[in-house]
């Protein structure tokens, strides 16, 4: 292991750079990069550290990367040259000066002073825009320039790795407080033989009887040193209590158990030929034990692959149709939010080509030519989740395209306007090239554009058309756009939105407005301004943005489908229903990430949100630290002090009367609250209580080690609740080694996820099995397990402790040695460990149909101290059973047919006899799930037993000083009177558990219905006590 660190450590350290030193170029290895070294990164190459782009082989100046590794996002993002550089990079001088590193991906601040000989100083501002972060890749461009701001472990990619943490199950934890309960029992036992026999011996003539004088060395020896010796002598005796062999069996059972992960054909997958993978044994448990899941949203929720659904234009609603009849498939039907109640109504030819010009224009969206290159259909690889080919049938081959963006609805929404007629072609200099129906290419100068941002919630362009005229084209959420429109505009559409919403569809807006060359002329130079404002930047723009989007005319909506991963809603509800809270962690902007949610369910149309983002702390017009004390505690009022306390056992969102609240929070936001200069533990308490009242909770731009964080803070709380996170891509596998459970999905950002896992699965709707069946049963089997062998060490050991009441505290053993030896290793070893490997208490099917019977072993259910001194107990009265029932046996002298008397060895035989047969039965009434196995080892276990007992009895061992069991367990047997009781103690022993497994009645709103529904077969042929039954689920099941 600690090779492989080391191969990957060079590997990543002696990675060739070009650097720029000297007016030359030189190859340097990056472990030896400095800050201030000018680099040179080529195509598809990864960032060495972080840097500040100062050239770009584009014309645009513009770059595009991907950040897989960081965030997740496996689109293209633009970053820009730092504005106008000199060409000539080698001869460039110059200081930055910029902030402390910090690990937020998206917040970046400094400033370039360039240097010219007899000239003043210039000196630009750097944002998140220009800083170009270690691990993303370049992509689409050629080559770039960049000075290394942030290296080694001052880098935001090495600043958001979480450490790996030792991972222990809860089961661990109550095997440990169950051990020390019975080392107290062991000690006491020692304690009080030790004062017993002191007291014993007081008594005149018991200390040195006539028959046994004790040595001059006895008499010399001190009195207190024979008390210790004595009490250390009585604590090996009695040793046995403690299980020490549990933990040898635990381990083989997590050990062999993973293997059922690995062979379950359910989680094969095709598509990747590839099944599940257990990278750690010790947590088998722990997946039956989950209170919250923490889960990535892309490549995880979402395939990231956005669809065009349907467009409405004026009210009217458009879908495609591949076999239309009309012109470009561009096909209306009427709905109910259009404004004429006719079939085949439409907007008007002018309203239709300007919403496909807004959704040609209106976007950050680039084209990659791919055929006739070199490597033919090679060349698009890269690029297919971006978007692919997107060419229609009719478009020639010289014409295909693929597109790429920072946002794949972008992407999507071109896409949509191809089907429909008009192509985006692509840029020239700062010129948009758009093909029109009619084939007409016609070209537009890009004036400005006016990005997206969570606060706004919509994005702009100001373009120039080959006529002259000034227009401006907005998208964005609905309610951005429509306090910006004419109110009979808004009507018009506002029914076709929200339709879409509740379908789960992300939906747009789409505005324009002509600018005057007088309206322009202000507008450009506010944003020239703005844009070279060293402070207050952010707002200076905001402020220019919000005045330019005003009045403008709205033309229509878009509806683009997020493709859900398999079986997603159906997973999250099912998680869900088994009482686990959900939590979507997402480096992804909060549309996007709140439309997923309404699709997995997981927000449900009655579900009132409780948003703290930078938007609502903006609202109030006051510091954003007042703003966002005021919010929680506003929200904590409504969904922790005014919501009725819920039943025990249900969660709120199965029962109607209550309100569910749903609540997001994004990465700004949770830095401030966790960072507040003011009581930060009272306001992230505050925090906790809401979420943890919310059926869902949704916490977009987050960065990596913010996710961690939050899952650290839920781990932490009060009760210490189980936690699993799941991701896919490298910016998960922080959060992934925070939490209890780690899973890592095999999907297409690489294997960081999957390396750094407890488990990997191929796809999302394979966890619903791996938790509400496998975890279900792993932790039923090892529950059952520690109860198990706690219970029968106890009956072992407790007829050892009651027989030194009766031999004077000699620490006579009752047992032979072989048997003290042999009971954990032979005798009842094999049973428990093929229970705890093969039990179905409840079929897989029944588990995965009611999610709900997750809930019954939720909170270390089976290991409570409840059920733990029920088995303590049960052990109590049978070790009572055995050792007084067979000393009423031997108040009758005479139990053999010539008139002997049985020895201390065979009354030790006899109950080690009881003991062996009571404890695997008991083990034999508690399977439900019956196989060959099962079989083989319990009654295979107690003919081994006698078959040993004869053996070990029959021969004369020559290498025993004293054989005390020879013939002594045939000689037994030979007695009616020992069979008789043999029997009676067993009946008499098993009869409570007999008696309520016969009494007790089946619980819980389901036992009714799942009675009906438990299949018949894979009942115990021997004991018909189960109420729950499975069918057969292994290849050797009989």
């Amino acid at each position: 292991m600690r090779t492989g660190c080391h191969k990957a450590d060079n590997e990543v350290n002696q990675y060739p750079v070009m650097v720029l030193e000297d007016g030359c170029r030189t190859c340097k290895e990056s472990q030896k990069i400095k800050v201030g070294d000018v680099l040179e990164v080529g195509e598809d190459e990864t960032f060495p550290c972080d840097l500040i782009l100062l050239k770009s082989s584009r014309e645009d100046e513009t770059c595009f990367v991907t950040t897989a590794s960081l965030d997740g996002e496996s689109n293209h993002k633009t970053h820009y040259t730092v504005p106008d550089m000199e060409t000539d990079i080698l001869s460039l001088g110059g200081t930055i000066e910029c902030e402390q590193p910090q690990p937020d991906l998206y917040k970046f601040v400094g400033r370039l002073s360039i240097y010219k000989e007899h000239q003043e100083h210039a000196v630009r501002s750097l944002g998140p825009e220009n800083l170009l972060l270690k691990g993303a890749t370049l992509k689409n461009t050629e080559k770039i320039c960049g000075v290394a701001v942030y290296t080694g472990m001052e880098t935001k990619m090495a600043l958001n790795y979480q450490g790996k943490s030792q991972k222990r199950s809860a089961v661990e934890k109550s095997i440990n407080s169950f051990l020390l309960v019975y080392l107290c029992i062991l000690l006491s036992k020692a304690l009080v033989c030790t004062a017993l026999k002191y007291v014993w011996q007081s008594q005149p003539g018991q200390d040195e009887p006539w028959y046994n004088e004790k040595t001059q060395k006895d008499k010399d020896t001190n009195l207190y040193l024979k008390m210790f010796t004595d009490f250390l002598s009585f604590m090996v005796l009695f040793n046995f209590i403690i299980p020490v062999s549990m933990y040898v069996t635990v381990e083989m059972q997590k050990f062999l158990g993973s293997f059922f992960i690995a062979w379950d054909k359910d989680f094969f997958d095709p598509e990747i030929q590839e099944g599940a993978l257990v990278n750690t044994s010790d947590l088998n448990e722990e997946l039956g034990q989950v209170e919250y899941v923490f889960t990535d949203k892309t490549g995880t929720l979402t395939q990231n692959n956005m669809e065009f659904i349907e467009c409405c234009i004026d009210g009217f609603q458009y879908k495609y149709r591949d076999s239309g009849g009309e012109l470009d498939g561009f096909s209306a039907m009427d709905v109910i939010d259009g404004p004429v109640n006719h079939l085949q109504q439409k907007a008007g030819l002018v309203k239709e080509e300007l919403f496909l010009r807004a959704l040609c224009l209106c976007h950050t969206v680039q084209v990659k030519e791919w055929a006739g290159q070199e490597d033919g259909l090679g060349g698009l690889a890269g690029d297919q989740v971006d978007g692919g080919y997107s060419g229609p049938a009719e478009v020639p081959p010289a014409e295909r395209q693929a597109f790429i963006a920072s946002s794949p609805d972008e992407v999507a929404l071109v896409m949509g306007a191809m089907k429909y007629g008009f192509t985006f072609l692509g840029m020239e200099s700062k010129n948009m090239r758009v093909m029109n129906r009619n084939n007409d290419i016609e070209t537009y100068e890009l004036l400005h554009v006016l990005n997206f941002d969570p606060v706004r919630r919509r994005m702009s362009v100001i373009v120039r058309s080959g006529i002259g005229e000034t227009m401006l084209f907005c998208k964005g959420a609905d309610s951005s756009i429509f306090p910006r429109v004419r109110q009979e505009e808004v009507d018009r559409i506002r029914l076709h939105v929200e339709r879409n919403a509740t379908e789960g569809y992300r939906t747009l807006c789409v505005a324009y407005k002509l600018l005057s060359p007088e309206e322009y002329s202000q507008v450009d130079s506010s944003l020239q301004e703005a844009r070279l404002a060293l402070h207050d930047r952010e707002e200076k723009l905001l402020k220019v943005y919000n005045q330019v989007e005003d009045g403008m005319s709205l033309i229509g909506a878009t509806a683009v489908e997020d493709r859900l991963q398999e079986e997603a809603a159906e997973t999250m509800e099912a998680l869900q229903g088994a009482g686990m809270k959900v939590w979507v962690l997402t480096g992804d902007k909060m549309e996007t990430a709140k439309s997923t949610c309404y699709a997995c369910r997981l927000f449900q149309r009655d579900t009132e949100l409780l948003e703290l983002t930078v938007r609502t702390l903006e609202d109030g017009g006051r510091k954003r630290e007042e703003r966002m004390h005021e919010l929680l505690l506003d929200y904590h009022k409504r969904a922790v002090k005014d919501a009725p306390p819920a039943k025990a056992g249900v969660t709120r969102m199965w029962s109607s009367a209550n309100q569910d609240y749903g609540f997001i929070i994004d990465g700004a936001s949770l830095s401030l609250l966790l960072n507040s200069s003011t009581d930060t533990s009272h306001y992230k308490s505050l925090f906790l209580q809401i979420c943890q009242n919310c059926t869902s909770v949704l916490c977009c731009r987050m960065a990596p080690l913010q996710k961690a964080q939050i899952v650290k803070m839920v781990k932490n709380s009060k009760g210490c609740p189980i936690t699993l996170s799941i991701g896919d891509g490298a910016n998960d596998v922080s959060m992934i080694l925070e939490a209890h459970v780690g899973i890592g999905i095999k999907g297409k950002e690489g294997r960081q996820a999957v390396r750094n896992s407890d488990y990997a699965i191929p796809k999302l709707k394979h966890m619903k099995k791996l938790l509400l069946a496998h975890g279900h049963l792993y932790y039923v089997r090892i529950a059952h397990l520690v109860q198990y062998f706690f219970y029968k060490n106890l009956c072992f050991i407790l007829p050892q402790f009651l027989y030194q009441f009766f031999c004077g505290y000699s620490q006579q053993p009752l047992y032979d040695a072989a048997y003290l030896t042999m009971y954990n290793i032979c005798f009842t070893s094999m049973p428990i460990l093929a229970y705890s490997l093969l039990e179905q208490h409840i079929s897989m099917e029944i588990l995965l149909e009611h999610p709900i019977l997750y809930r019954d072993i939720a909170k270390n259910g089976m290991l409570r101290w409840g059920l733990f001194i029920y088995w303590t107990l049960l052990g109590v009265y049978q070790g009572l059973l055995f050792f007084f029932g067979v000393r009423l046996l031997f108040s009758n002298p005479a139990l053999q047919d010539n008139g002997q008397v049985f020895g201390n060895w065979s009354y030790g035989t006899i109950v080690f006899t009881v003991l062996v047969f009571t404890v695997t039965l008991k083990l034999a009434m508690d399977t439900r799930h019956w196989t060959w196995i099962n079989h083989f080892v319990i009654w295979g276990s107690l003919a081994f037993y006698v078959f040993f007992s004869f053996f070990w009895g029959g021969i004369i061992w020559p290498f025993l000083r004293a054989q005390r069991l020879y013939f002594v367990f045939a000689t037994m047997l030979s007695s009616v009177a020992v069979w008789l009781v043999i029997f009676l103690l067993i009946l008499v022993s098993l009869l409570p558990e007999v008696l309520l497994l016969v009494l007790r009645k089946p619980r819980g709103p389901y036992s009714r219905q799942m009675k009906q529904q438990l299949p018949s077969s894979g009942t115990s042929t021997i004991f018909m006590l189960s109420q729950t039954a499975s069918t057969h689920s292994f290849s050797w099941s009989d």
